[in-house]
């Protein structure tokens, strides 16, 4: 063979071989494509997964199942399966996005069911629209309305408003009954009036109340004395081994028998401390009727009290009578100042020429600038009285105890049922027991020894 047709050979071959190379090549190439092509859509189907052009026959499919099982009907009887569905739903979808590398929202792969669900719950959360109602819708709500407070009372007073009149006069007679419980109560003190002249005196009357004890006042004279009673604190027994706080327990406590009951709350007294104020909490009328100028209404004893009165006459308890109105709504408290037994110690029919005349003794706050002159104190010189002038000063004390024991009987008839007083004296009187006449700034047993007793006339 010639060199030109083996060259020609040889360059045909080599062609041939670059072809097959070429081929191959690209053969490799296109297998290559094809497993990109492959792999790309299911890069393509992750990344863009449940879109609304491109959703599989098997997805489609499975929607329509989902629609299927999921019907009007169904979903009426069992609408705790649809939301259950609805639970389960976006965590089985969730798995599936994690899969991926972008992971795609919930809003965008739940966008059609949402949209689907969405009427579903906006009409649980209101109480199902009048178009849309199943059956079990009313169960619903009459399950959120046993829920609410205001529903009911609103729709109970359109459908039934007489049942639910007889709520409110249901209340008001529960408090009525135990403001008639509630004594009247009348707090009353014989002005001066010491301990031994009201056992002389005649007053089996008065007794009628309860037993007659002998106490000590808190103070001796007039202003002081009332101030401490009107704190609640009757005259004491001057106990001997006790606590002054054991005892104020006691003394309180026995209020619970004179007003009626044993509810009233001693921490109401705080921080007025102050009788008529805590009486007043308690639902009572309050007032006061007195005898001494001392306890005028312009004085600081005057709080808390509804009517307050100075009498005209310092010695007639029965012109009291007459302006004492009892309410029968609430309770009432009087408190009645007395003035028989105070110097001059006259009943009220006894002439004023026949009263005892002491310098010293009447009027002695009115007095105290007259006696003063160039600023220096004016004594007197008048003697002292004589025994035999005591002696009579103190049966005069006596014969007025007798005269109010006929007094105190008419006002026990004059007062309601269901009222309890209490009667004692303010202070004592001294006649000629330790050089002195009277009471005031002197410490003497005879000052401060006093009558009490207490209880329920009917």
């Amino acid at each position: 063979m010639s060199t030109t047709k083996r060259t020609k050979t040889t360059k045909k071959s080599a062609a041939s071989r670059g072809k097959a190379a070429k081929t191959r090549a690209s053969g490799k190439k296109k297998a290559a494509k094809k497993k990109v092509a492959k792999k790309a859509p299911a890069k393509k189907a992750a990344k863009k997964k449940v879109t609304k052009k491109k959703v599989t026959k098997k997805k489609v499919t499975k929607k329509k199942a989902a629609k299927k099982k999921v019907t009007k009907k169904k979903a009426a009887k069992k609408k705790v399966t649809k939301k259950k569905a609805a639970k389960k739903a976006p965590a089985k979808r969730a798995t599936k996005k994690k899969a991926t590398k972008k992971k795609v929202t919930k809003t965008k792969v739940t966008k059609k069911k949402v949209a689907k669900k969405a009427p579903a719950k906006k009409a649980a959360k209101k109480k199902v629209t009048e178009k849309k109602v199943t059956k079990k819708a009313p169960a619903k709500k009459a399950a959120k309305k046993k829920v609410t407070k205001q529903a009911p009372a609103k729709k109970a007073g359109k459908k039934a408003p007489a049942k639910k009149a007889p709520a409110k006069p249901a209340v008001a007679p529960a408090v009525i009954p135990e403001r008639k419980k509630l004594n009247n109560y009348l707090m009353i003190t014989l002005d001066s009036c010491r301990f031994d002249s009201f056992v002389a005196g005649q007053t089996d009357k008065i007794e009628k109340l309860g037993e007659l004890e002998k106490r000590y006042s808190y103070a001796s004279w007039t202003a002081p004395s009332h101030y401490n009673l009107m704190t609640g604190l009757m005259p004491h027994t001057s106990p001997s081994n006790v606590y002054a706080s054991e005892y104020y327990k006691e003394d309180f406590f026995k209020y619970g028998e004179r007003l009626g009951t044993q509810d009233a709350s001693f921490r109401e007294l705080i921080p007025s401390l102050y009788f008529p104020v805590w009486l007043k909490k308690l639902g009572y009328h309050t007032h006061a009727r007195v005898s001494m100028p001392v306890l005028n209404s312009k004085t600081g004893i005057n709080r808390g009290f509804d009517t307050y009165k100075l009498m005209d006459k310092h010695n007639d308890m029965r012109s009291m009578f007459e302006t004492m109105r009892f309410s029968e709504e609430k309770p009432n408290f009087f408190m009645l100042n007395v003035g028989e037994t105070h110097y001059p110690y006259a009943r009220p029919t006894e002439e004023k020429n026949n009263w005892p005349r002491i310098s010293g003794v009447h009027g002695v706050f009115k007095k105290l600038d007259s006696n003063i002159e160039d600023g220096k104190v004016i004594t007197s010189d008048e003697k002292f009285f004589d025994d035999e002038k005591m002696k009579q000063l103190h049966a005069r004390q006596i014969d007025t105890v007798t005269y109010l024991n006929d007094v105190f009987e008419e006002l026990y008839d004059l007062v309601p049922e269901n009222t309890y007083i209490s009667v004692m004296a303010d202070h004592g009187e001294l006649f000629g027991e330790g050089g002195y006449f009277g009471h005031g700034p002197i410490n003497h047993d005879k000052v401060f020894e006093v009558p009490f007793l207490e209880g329920k006339i009917r």
